[in-house]
């Protein structure tokens, strides 16, 4: 059997919140041309904040979606930069 450290299973975390992060902006721009009900942002933000921030990012612009929107232009780069300040701490500082 295969043993993972715990550094595979983050990248493997990460990964898979960062595809699913530019999913999910593909399809809340799908829906918006349908007219169809919407990915409430605090969804979108929430993969963002979950890791997905990389995703939810190039999604973001390859979909052309949100980008108009500060909240989003500035929200989500912000939260990425956070988190890679935060792991750069605990990875280094600890």
């Amino acid at each position: 059997m295969l043993e993972m450290n715990f550094t595979q299973i983050v990248i493997i975390y990460l990964i898979i919140i960062n595809i699913l992060g530019f999913l999910v902006m593909g399809l809340d721009k799908h829906k918006a041309k349908k007219g169809d009900r919407r990915i409430p942002e605090n969804t979108l933000f929430g993969f963002t904040i979950l890791g997905g921030g990389i995703g939810t990012i190039i999604g973001m612009y390859v979909f052309h979606h949100k980008t108009k929107k500060m909240k989003f232009k500035i929200g989500m780069p912000l939260i990425l930069i956070l988190e890679i300040l935060i792991f750069i701490y605990l990875r280094y500082m600890i």
